[in-house]
């Protein structure tokens, strides 16, 4: 079936319903989760449908420990079946010896975060992400489906509003991110991270949009 066909099959369906029909469609599935502002939402959605299934963490050493904090009261009430992934040692080690963010974040993003993704996806045939259209200019028109080389990234919540995202929050009793009462609307790793609506917290004071996993 082709990515075409897919997103036609997918399009009126719910959340829900997408991630059902995926886990009865495909095998060798990847799902990775940043334990963002927003991460829960997909979490708790995939672990009800597919109780069990891995999850993915990306610890680029350089997280909030408010995420890293979040990440295990997730784990817990979630039950996740967690899988933490670091970048190869002495590059992270490189990165913060040699502040690589401050000169090129997007060499500091490909150690840390992309490098170690691209092993992931090795054998994969579907990368589940939680991306949402109304994050930024590059999301807010990618397709459920999407082919990215040998890949298929599915993006079952990419035409979920910001308040759907909060209403499913609330009916589901799932925390927020300690970081978000505090203004920060999307949170990637401390040091190029700041309060901001969106995502113009993240790289402050860059043209740079995205770490690089979804472009």
């Amino acid at each position: 079936m082709s990515i075409q066909e897919l997103n036609v099959r997918y399009k009126n369906m719910s959340p829900s319903e997408r991630v059902i029909a995926l886990f009865s469609e495909f095998d060798d599935i990847l799902f990775t989760s940043s334990f963002g502002t927003t991460a829960a939402y997909l979490l708790h959605l995939i672990t009800s449908v597919k109780p069990g299934q891995e999850v993915f963490f990306l610890d680029t050493t350089y997280h909030f420990s408010e995420t890293l904090a979040y990440k295990k009261e997730l784990t817990t009430q979630l039950k996740l079946n967690l899988t933490e992934v670091l970048p190869e040692q002495w590059k992270n080690e490189f990165t913060k010896n040699d502040q690589t963010w401050t000169k090129d974040q997007d060499l500091c993003c490909s150690i840390n975060k992309v490098e170690p993704m691209d092993k992931l996806k090795e054998g994969k045939k579907i990368w589940i992400s939680g991306l949402l259209g109304y994050q930024n200019k590059h999301r807010k028109d990618l397709p459920i489906f999407e082919l990215k080389g040998d890949l298929i990234k599915f993006y079952p919540i990419i035409d979920v509003s910001e308040k759907e995202v909060e209403a499913y929050y609330k009916k589901h009793n799932i925390p927020t991110h300690p970081l978000q009462d505090q203004g920060y609307s999307s949170i990637g790793c401390a040091q190029c991270t700041v309060k901001g609506e969106g995502r113009t917290g993240r790289w402050n004071n860059s043209s740079k949009t995205e770490c690089g996993l979804h472009t």
